[in-house]
């Protein structure tokens, strides 16, 4: 009896074992669709690294644009309508700080490879006018930016 009961525990085993061949096409579609949007991320986040990249520059070079004329203080006025790029300068002649920032600044945004970029400095008075206060925007756009990168700082002059 024991001998008939080993044979019958042995001939289950008559089944195939492993896997099917609709089993491994599944697996190979879900490991490939997974993989695709595994791409499609990384070039999304190359994409907004790049952006981001950008953004910065600008970022500092407006900054620092804004701590020339902060540092000029007394010659605030005269950077009013300051507009650089790589096609249009238009810097003014007097005085001579006040020259050698917007060329300065327009040498830095070109060096700074941002596509089609262009720096622009607008000067108006703001409160009464005895507090001799200047509202100075400086105000860069690129072609990759949908909104110009605007920084806004108000100059006291007493």
């Amino acid at each position: 009896m024991q001998t008939t009961m080993k044979r019958q525990r042995l001939l289950p085993r008559n089944r195939q074992g492993g896997f099917s061949m609709l089993e491994v096409m599944i697996a190979l579609t879900v490991i490939t669709v997974g993989m695709l949007g595994i791409a499609v991320m990384q070039q999304f986040a190359i994409a907004r690294n790049v952006d981001a990249k950008e953004l910065s520059v600008a970022t500092n070079l407006a900054v620092e644009m804004m701590d020339r004329i902060q540092y000029s203080q007394k010659n605030v006025v005269s950077y009013n309508g300051v507009d650089v790029s790589s096609a249009i300068t238009t810097c003014p002649a007097t005085p001579q700080m006040t020259a050698g920032d917007c060329t300065q600044w327009q040498a830095r945004l070109i060096a700074s490879r941002l596509p089609s970029v262009r720096g622009t400095v607008s000067v108006t008075t703001t409160g009464p006018a005895s507090l001799n206060q200047w509202l100075v925007t400086v105000q860069i756009r690129w072609s990759n930016l949908v909104y110009p990168l605007t920084f806004t700082s108000v100059v006291s002059l007493g």
